[in-house]
C-alpha cells in the first residue's frame, strides 16, 4: 500500500522537536546536579573520615582502588578526582551563596573554578558566567586566564544608564577595561594609523584579544552626514549582543571629545547602517592611557553607550591597576547583576 501524502504537518514535527529538546535538557540538568550532590556527599565522607581516624592523602588512592573494583568502567572514581571531591566539600562547606550555584555546573567547570580561583567574589563570577553563557571547560579556563573577572571590574562604561537590564551583563563582558596588542609589531614612533593597520593585518588575534565573540566588518568605515564624511578606525559587530560596535583607536590619554565624536558615530550607524532586527551599536573608545575619574565624568551625560578602555603592548595585570580593584562590598553589588539568570551546564 502506498502512503498517504499528508500536507502541513511541519508545525506538528518542530513542536515535537522542541518537546524532545526541553525534555533532553531538563534531565542533563538533573543529571548534572545528582552527579554534583554525589561528589559533595563523597568528598564530605572522604574529609569526615579523615578526622576521625587521621588519615592522610593515601586512603584516596585504596578508596580509589576498591571503587573501580566494584564499579568497573565507570568514570570519575580516580584518586585524584576523589581527591578533588574532598577539596570540593571543604572549599564550599561554609559558603550559603555557593553551595548551591556549583551544582548548577558541570563538575569539570567546577574543578577549574575551584582550583584556579582562590577568592569566593572570584568563583561566584566565574560561576554566574558559566551558568548564564554555557561556557565550555576550554572556554572558562581561557577567561581565567585572560584576567576577565579582574577587568570586568575595572571596565568603565555608562551601560548601566544607556542600556536596557537584559543586555547590560553581556554588554559589560564584551568591553574589557585593557586589552593587550602584544602581537602588534611598531615602531617607537608609532601613528595611530600604524597600529589601526597592526590590528587589522593581525585580525585574527585582535578579534582573539577582543572576546571572541565579535566578527570584522571594516576599517576606516565611511559614512556620510549632511556634507561631512565620517570615518570609523574598525567596525565590528557582537554576536551575542547583535549590535555593530565601533572602536576610536587614540594613542594617547583620553579626552572628552572622544566621547562626543562616538555619540556622532553610533547616532549615525543606528540611523544609516543598522538593521531593524539588531540592537543599537556601542562604542569603544581604546586610548593608551586614561584618567579614570575623568573618563566617569566624560560618560555621564552621553546617552548612547561608550565603553573606554586602554591598551598595551605585553601581557600582565599591572600593580597599580590591581590596587584600583573594587572593595569586596562592591564587587558583590556588581555580581547581583548575574542572579537569577538561566542556568546551563
Amino acid at each position: 500500500m502506498g502512503g498517504v501524502e499528508i500536507a502541513g504537518y511541519e508545525p506538528l514535527v518542530n513542536d515535537v522537536k522542541e518537546l524532545i529538546h526541553k525534555k533532553q535538557y531538563h534531565v542533563l540538568k538533573i543529571m548534572n546536579t545528582e552527579t554534583i550532590n554525589l561528589y559533595w556527599e563523597i568528598g564530605e565522607e572522604i574529609y569526615r573520615q579523615q578526622e576521625i581516624n587521621g588519615w592522610g592523602k593515601s586512603i584516596v588512592k585504596i578508596l580509589s582502588k576498591e571503587l573501580q573494583k566494584e564499579f568497573p568502567g565507570a568514570k570519575g572514581y580516580s584518586a585524584a578526582n576523589l581527591w578533588r571531591m574532598r577539596n570540593f566539600y571543604l572549599s564550599y562547606r561554609n559558603s550559603e551563596k555557593l553551595a548551591p550555584l556549583v551544582r548548577e555546573i558541570s563538575w569539570s567547570n567546577n574543578i577549574v573554578i575551584m582550583e584556579k580561583c582562590k577568592d569566593d567574589l572570584q568563583r561566584e563570577f566565574y560561576i554566574q558566567m558559566a551558568k548564564r553563557y554555557g561556557w565550555t571547560k576550554r572556554i572558562l579556563a581561557n577567561f581565567i586566564e585572560a584576567q576577565t573577572y579582574e577587568k570586568y571590574l575595572l571596565n568603565q562604561t555608562n551601560f548601566d544608564l544607556t542600556l536596557p537590564e537584559e543586555r547590560r551583563a553581556q554588554a559589560k563582558l564584551a568591553v574589557k577595561d585593557e586589552y593587550t596588542f602584544d602581537f602588534a609589531e611598531l615602531s617607537p614612533e608609532y601613528s595611530e594609523h600604524e597600529l589601526e593597520m597592526q590590528l587589522v593585518n593581525n585580525i585574527r588575534a585582535f578579534l582573539i584579544e577582543m572576546g571572541g565573540d565579535f566578527t570584522f566588518v571594516g576599517n576606516q568605515y565611511h559614512l556620510t552626514v549632511g556634507n561631512r564624511d565620517l570615518y570609523i578606525d574598525l567596525l565590528l559587530f557582537h554576536r551575542r549582543l547583535r549590535s555593530l560596535v565601533a572602536i576610536e583607536l587614540k594613542i594617547g590619554e583620553f579626552e572628552a571629545e572622544y566621547a562626543g565624536k562616538m555619540q556622532l558615530y553610533l547616532t549615525a550607524l543606528d540611523e544609516q547602517i543598522k538593521l531593524p532586527e539588531e540592537n543599537p551599536s556601542i562604542g569603544i573608545i581604546i586610548c593608551k592611557s586614561k584618567d579614570k575619574t575623568y573618563v566617569e565624568y566624560a560618560l555621564k551625560q552621553s546617552n548612547v553607550p561608550i565603553g573606554v578602555a586602554t591598551y598595551k603592548l605585553s601581557d600582565s595585570l599591572p600593580e597599580d591597576m590591581k590596587e584600583l580593584l573594587p572593595k569586596p562590598e562592591e564587587i558583590v553589588e556588581r555580581l547581583k547583576i548575574f542572579e537569577g539568570s538561566k542556568t546551563d551546564i
